[in-house]
C-alpha cells in the first residue's frame, strides 16, 4: 500500500480516531516517551492499519534526512543528557568524547533534530507523487494487548499475547530492582485453575516469553497474567511464593 492509498487528512478526520496519524508520525520521529513508545510499537505489531500509517510516515520523512545538513552538537549538551538520564559520567568511559563512532552518532541525531525543525515550520507539505508497488500481504494474526498494573493503577508491564505462536512479548516500564534481591516471575492463571509459571521477566528491556505447549490454549479471555517477586532463579516449587506486584486480565 502506498501513501496515495491513504485518504487525505481532511477525509480521515471524519472516520478515523483524530490522533492515529499524529501518533504514527510521533512514533517515527521519536518524540514519544518510553511508555507511549512501547504502547505504540505493540499496537503497530497487532494493528495492520496503524502499521501502514507508521510505514507511510517512514517513507515521507526519509527523504528529508538528505536535506538536513549534519550538525555536531557541543560536548556539554551530551554531558547534560547523560546526567538527566542517570548514565555514568564520561569519566567512567575514558576516551568516549574522542570516539569517532560517538560523534558520527551525534551527527545523525543532530540531523534528526534538524528534520524536526523543518517539519514544525512547514505545516502544509506538498508530497511529490510516489509510485510504490507493494505486493498484497496477509493480514497479521490478531494479538491481545494486556496491561499489567501495580495496585495503584500505574503500568508496570505491557504484554502482547500471540496465541497463534504461543508467545508473550513483555515490554516493561523500567523501574528499580527489588531491594531484597528478589526477581520478577510471570504467571499465567487460567480461570479456575492454578497459576503456571512462564519464567522470569526483565525490568529493563523488552523480550519474548515462550509459553509451554500444554497451556497455550489458556492464552485467551478469562485468563490472568500476574507477576510475583521470587528468590533468584524463580519460585523453587513451581508455585508463587512472593507478593503479586502487577497483574492484568487477558481481553479480546
Amino acid at each position: 500500500m502506498s501513501d496515495q492509498d491513504l485518504p487525505p487528512p481532511d477525509a480521515r478526520d471524519a472516520t478515523d480516531p483524530p490522533d492515529d496519524d499524529v501518533l504514527a508520525g510521533e512514533l517515527v520521529l521519536g518524540v514519544l516517551n518510553a511508555q507511549q513508545r512501547a504502547a505504540a510499537q505493540i499496537r503497530a505489531e497487532s494493528d495492520a492499519q496503524f502499521a501502514r500509517r507508521v510505514s507511510s510516515w517512514e517513507r515521507r520523512l526519509a527523504p528529508w534526512l538528505g536535506d538536513a545538513p549534519p550538525v555536531a552538537a557541543p560536548a556539554h549538551v551530551w554531558l547534560q543528557i547523560r546526567s538527566r538520564l542517570g548514565w555514568p559520567s564520561s569519566d567512567a568511559r575514558p576516551g568516549l568524547w574522542h570516539s569517532l563512532a560517538f560523534w558520527r552518532g551525534a551527527a545523525i541525531l543532530a540531523s534528526l533534530a534538524a528534520v524536526l525543525a523543518i517539519w514544525a515550520g512547514r505545516p502544509q507539505l506538498q508530497q511529490p507523487p510516489v509510485a510504490v508497488v507493494v505486493p498484497p500481504a496477509a493480514e497479521p494474526a490478531a494479538k491481545l494487548v494486556t496491561t499489567l498494573a501495580h495496585d495503584d493503577g500505574s503500568t508496570a508491564w505491557l504484554a502482547s499475547v500471540d496465541p497463534a505462536h504461543g508467545t508473550v512479548l513483555m515490554v516493561p516500564v523500567p523501574h528499580a530492582a527489588d531491594p531484597q534481591g528478589r526477581v520478577p516471575e510471570l504467571w499465567l492463571i487460567p480461570s479456575g485453575k492454578a497459576p503456571r509459571s512462564l519464567g522470569l521477566v526483565s525490568i529493563e528491556k523488552s523480550h519474548t516469553v515462550k509459553v509451554p505447549q500444554d497451556v497455550v490454549t489458556a492464552l485467551g479471555a478469562g485468563s490472568v497474567l500476574a507477576i510475583t517477586l521470587e528468590p533468584p532463579g524463580g519460585a523453587p516449587a513451581g508455585a508463587p511464593t512472593g507478593p503479586i506486584i502487577a497483574k492484568g486480565a487477558i481481553r479480546t
